[in-house]
């Protein structure tokens, strides 16, 4: 089995004359990237392989989530910044075959699409969550029960879980 995980970059800042390669979380993306770094951990959601985006707004989201990996190292991949779905699979299927469960930290709305497209089963609640939409900060867990990254297929995919930030917040709040 293989696994993939997709985590949207945390809630970044817009600040005037920044280019868009170069935004920053703001604050609300700074509480979140964490909050989502130990969900992670908890969860024991675990990569072997990561890709990120090499946006400012993606770094900062994988610097909580490498610090509670334990330093995990990530493959900076120019491909994945605000690339569409085909892209994103092309990242997915050149995954090298020792890794077991790749994490890739990038956009919308190629996340959401490269999700829906993967997805064929799973929970109903979590895929019509997914169809509805990818939050800042969200991730998706699809498995697939192949043994190797370039067999990965469009509807192969059984969404294991979808959480967003906010989540886990009503969850401490409880």
């Amino acid at each position: 089995m293989l696994r993939v995980l997709l985590l949207r970059h945390a809630k970044s800042d817009r600040p005037a004359g920044v280019r868009d390669l170069d935004r920053p979380l703001n604050p609300r993306g700074r509480r979140n990237a964490p909050l989502m770094a130990r969900y992670l951990v908890a969860e024991n959601l675990r990569p072997d392989h990561a890709a990120v985006s090499p946006a400012r707004r993606t770094r900062e989201t994988w610097e909580p989530v490498q610090a509670a990996l334990d330093g995990l190292e990530a493959t900076l991949v120019p491909e994945i910044y605000e690339a569409p779905d085909s892209a994103l699979l092309k990242v997915i299927r050149a995954t090298p075959d020792a890794a077991r469960c790749l994490l890739m930290v990038g956009h919308n709305p190629g996340l959401q699409d490269v999700a829906l497209r993967l997805v064929g089963s799973g929970s109903q609640p979590a895929r019509d969550r997914l169809a509805e939409g990818f939050p800042t900060g969200g991730l998706a867990v699809l498995d697939f029960e192949v043994e190797s990254w370039d067999k990965v297929r469009a509807g192969a995919g059984r969404l294991e879980r979808f959480v967003a930030p906010r989540d886990l917040e009503a969850e401490d709040a409880a």
